[in-house]
């Protein structure tokens, strides 16, 4: 039985009809090398004999009465492989357009929580080359919950269950696995009181929880009240921040990785990951111009910063610290903003300091935490005010050798990650055998045109490119640093503070 972090729980209780909360994966198999396509039992049958090598596939939610703490995994007793796959075969319909269509679709429904938190959906009769009817290829739609996994560790959950040799594994029958009995409701109970005396905060929280609607009111009558720190609140205004409804679309774009490497080598201290940037951004500011949209201020991202590497006997679950980040789209050169991104990421004294996810939920519990961000979206604090931030951007590093499912080469992949109220747009940059992908997850109520991006993705590496062949050997120059008062960090510390302390004493007389 093991406790949710506060971090996890917190994606759990921020869901709902229009926000669900699971990272997202589409991968595309090449079959051609098999003396016969891969069948549908065939993946089933290797599927469950490698559920071994990932335990959370086999564990679902425990809640406690009344919310009392968080939730914990246990294994589940009722656990079927069937309840969690499915099948669809495209058939003559099988193009990558019919297959990014269905898969926006199977991603639009929140993962249902009475049983371990993912799906597979196996794609049948899907084409390649989409000139040839009869290429031989399938696809995969995977659904992981963001409360099990972020998107590194999905990553690595896909490299174990894949394989990396072209020769098919000899499928072996599943390993005997007894769940553990369910711990009863009098242990769970008695854990979270032990829980609630360790951390006091936690015993409020649930005051809060039991009275939400007196609560929303004291908040949303403080909020009238408070001035926001512009530090914090000082994102532009941009077409992505409005309200999201359920609808998804994914669009995405590879470029070849030795192009963004050649790019980083020629402007000298910067790192790959600021050249990915660059490329969002040069992205993105192509978009605003050609939506009419004021792309005169830069935009902020939030990019997730993996801490894997400090906690490696975790191996699943979100272990991520966060920072905000100029994307320096008010940069015309597109060469120079990648030194100005580089420069507010490690050199600028307000963007030095990653905002630490463990910092927060240490501070605030999981249940406040989604009752802050539901304020945030329901009071439309990024209308009334300027957003904290724009757009989420991960870059996730893949393998750079290929995998193989039964002999089945996966050629390409595209990656999504959940959409929140007054986000509508985020993205994810994953790496593959020499290639990076843009991956664009978009409300299209609210991104209009999202198809543009994926233009905008091939002519905006050219541009860098061009860019930074004219910089030549010349001196780029150093960005004038940024000089706020106070960190992103201290200054998000003290608004929630301050928002909650008042709430609670109104609260408590």
């Amino acid at each position: 039985m093991r406790q949710l972090s506060e971090l996890d729980a917190s994606f759990l209780y921020l869901e709902s009809e229009t926000t669900p909360m699971h990272i997202g994966g589409i991968y595309l198999f090449d079959a051609s090398e098999r003396e016969t396509p891969l069948a549908y039992s065939t993946f089933v049958a290797y599927l469950r004999s490698r559920l071994h090598v990932v335990p959370v596939f086999r564990q679902r939610l425990k809640e406690i009465p009344l919310r009392l703490g968080r939730p914990y995994w246990i294994d589940d007793p009722d656990f079927s492989i069937e309840r969690h796959l499915a099948y669809v075969s495209l058939g003559e319909h099988g193009r990558k357009a019919s297959l990014m269509t269905l898969a926006s679709k199977i991603l639009e429904e929140p993962l249902k929580k009475d049983r371990p938190l993912w799906q597979i959906t196996f794609v049948d009769g899907f084409n390649l080359d989409e000139s040839d009817a009869g290429s031989a290829g399938f696809a995969l739609i995977v659904k992981l919950h963001h409360a099990a996994i972020d998107a590194f560790s999905g990553e690595e959950i896909i490299g174990k269950l894949l394989e990396y040799t072209p020769e098919p594994r000899s499928i072996t029958p599943p390993r005997p696995w007894q769940p553990r009995p369910e711990p009863s409701e009098e242990r769970v109970m008695l854990q979270a009181g032990a829980n609630i005396l360790r951390t006091p905060l936690q015993f409020t929280s649930l005051a809060v929880n039991a009275a939400e609607a007196t609560a929303r009111g004291l908040i949303q009558k403080q909020l009238r009240k408070l001035p926001l720190p512009l530090p914090l609140f000082s994102a532009p205004h941009s077409p992505f921040n409005r309200q999201i409804t359920a609808n998804r679309q994914i669009i995405a774009a590879s470029v070849a990785l030795p192009r963004l490497k050649t790019v980083k080598a020629s402007l000298g201290d910067v790192t790959l990951n600021d050249v990915v940037l660059g490329l969002c951004a040069e992205t993105l500011r192509r978009y605003l111009i050609s939506e009419g949209a004021d792309a005169g201020k830069s935009l902020v991202a939030m990019t997730p910063i993996s801490v894997r590497s400090n906690s490696l006997r975790k191996a699943t679950g979100n272990q991520m610290s966060a920072m905000l980040l100029d994307l320096a789209t008010d940069e015309p050169n597109p060469a120079q903003r990648i030194r100005r991104i580089h420069w507010n990421a490690v050199a600028s004294e307000p963007y030095r300091e990653a905002i630490a996810a463990d910092r927060l939920t240490e501070l605030l519990p999981s249940t406040m935490l989604a009752l802050s961000a539901r304020l945030y979206s329901e009071l439309q604090i990024a209308q009334r005010y300027q957003p904290v931030f724009n757009l989420p951007i991960t870059n996730v590093p893949g393998p750079q050798v290929p995998l193989y499912l039964q002999g089945a080469r996966l050629v390409q992949q595209y990656n999504t990650a959940p959409l929140f109220d007054s986000m509508g747009l985020v993205i994810v940059a994953v790496s593959y055998e020499g290639r990076l992908t843009l991956n664009f997850t978009t409300c299209p109520d609210v991104v209009a045109n999202g198809e543009s991006l994926q233009a905008h993705v091939a002519a905006s590496l050219e541009a860098i490119e061009e860019a930074v062949q004219r910089l030549g050997t010349e001196d780029i120059r150093e960005p004038a640093p940024v000089t706020p008062t106070q960190s992103l960090a201290d200054d998000a510390m003290t608004a929630l503070e301050g928002l909650l302390k008042k709430a609670l004493r109104r609260f408590r007389a």
